[in-house]
């Protein structure tokens, strides 16, 4: 019997609509020789879906509304197995053995969702938890990296209750102009904002505490933007270096998810192949500063001088058309199958090695 992967999709957050486009994406070219696939939503309000009759080829979430045919279920161990069980009938609508979670932003790449699959002994996809929740919040990662000598981009932290702590002047006296705003817990470039005047600041400051209460103002840092995407577990590798070319201001939510034409990217980059080096050792070395599994993709801003600093760390990179972690990867020599296949294989394994662990109770 084949091992089931249900692909976990949808969410609370502001990225909803890109977890649609990775999931289908995922759910396709999963390796059915090997696995069977199978889907499973969570609406904008928090609740898990299943939809029986939903189509099983050529999936496209975005097209074809999962959730208005779906019922309401809860997730629990059975037999085993995992069942997906009809909330108001209690019948087992179908099983699982490996979550494959898609759920993009708050709740879903932010240990939220991987402590959950964890509490009910579900082997899953990508990092584990502390390493998503480190990831997902930029303050302590920066701190992290800052810690482990890994260059990073100057920055000061705003907090809601405290929107004051610094002024606009002390500020643009340390990082300069231009600088961006944005959420320290959102991905994707939500709520992020360049600023270069105090009117922008304001609005700035507004956009981005609608999605946390804690935000990074960052100097600007002027070069090629860089990316680099690492796969692996106890021994990560890292994938040729890819460059991003911005047609607009700046690499925003757009550009990465919606606007095809928002960017351009350059696969390996036009980088010196020894700077490249670094880029790729330094990858890894921020991948496990951050206790990082699985997956994740790094960003680093080249300056002109061959200088670098890391830009952040996704740990649940996008998969859609038009991404940059599995486009990395096709150009290192792993296809967008082979990739999957390989990040299921990665969980499994984390999962035979963590069920070993003597629990206390």
């Amino acid at each position: 019997m084949k091992p089931r992967i249900v692909v976990i999709f949808g969410g609370k957050s502001a990225e909803h609509e890109v977890s649609l486009k990775s999931a289908s994406n995922i759910f396709n070219a999963i390796d059915t020789h090997i696995f069977e696939p199978t889907l499973l939503g969570m609406d904008k309000n928090g609740n898990w879906r299943y939809h029986a009759g939903y189509v099983e080829q050529n999936v496209d979430l975005t097209k074809h509304d999962y959730f208005s045919g779906s019922v309401e279920v809860f997730i629990s161990n059975s037999g085993g197995r995992t069942a997906i069980t009809d909330k108001k009938t209690n019948r087992i609508l179908n099983v699982f053995d490996i979550a494959f979670p898609i759920i993009h932003g708050t709740f879903g790449e932010d240990g939220t969702l991987q402590g959950f699959l964890k509490l009910t002994g579900i082997p899953f996809v990508g990092p584990d938890v502390l390493g998503s929740a480190v990831g997902m919040d930029k303050d302590v990662t920066k701190r992290l990296l800052q810690d482990a000598g890994i260059p990073i981009a100057d920055f000061f932290v705003l907090h809601q209750h405290t929107p004051d702590q610094y002024s606009f002047d002390e500020i643009v006296a340390r990082l300069g102009l231009p600088l961006f705003v944005k959420p320290a817990n959102a991905g994707s470039s939500v709520g992020v904002s360049k600023v270069t005047t105090k009117a922008d600041f304001d609005i700035a400051l507004s956009e981005a505490f609608k999605f946390d209460h804690k935000i990074l103002v960052e100097e600007a840092v002027v070069g090629k933007e860089v990316e680099c995407a690492v796969l692996g577990n106890e021994i990560p590798k890292a994938s040729v270096i890819g460059e991003i070319i911005p047609t607009r201001d700046f690499y925003s939510y757009q550009a990465k998810y919606i606007d095809a034409d928002g960017a351009r990217m350059k696969i390996p980059a036009d980088v010196d192949e020894n700077i490249s080096g670094q880029i790729r050792e330094l990858a890894v070395k921020a991948f496990r500063t951050i206790c990082c599994e699985g997956m994740a993709r790094v960003d680093f801003f080249l300056r002109h001088d061959n200088t670098f600093v890391i830009n952040e760390i996704n740990t649940l990179p996008g998969f859609t058309e038009i991404s940059m972690y599995p486009k990395l990867w096709e150009q290192t020599g792993i296809s967008y199958q082979d990739l999957i296949t390989e990040l299921i294989n990665l969980s499994l394994k984390r999962h035979e090695r963590d069920s070993r662990l003597l629990i206390e109770i």
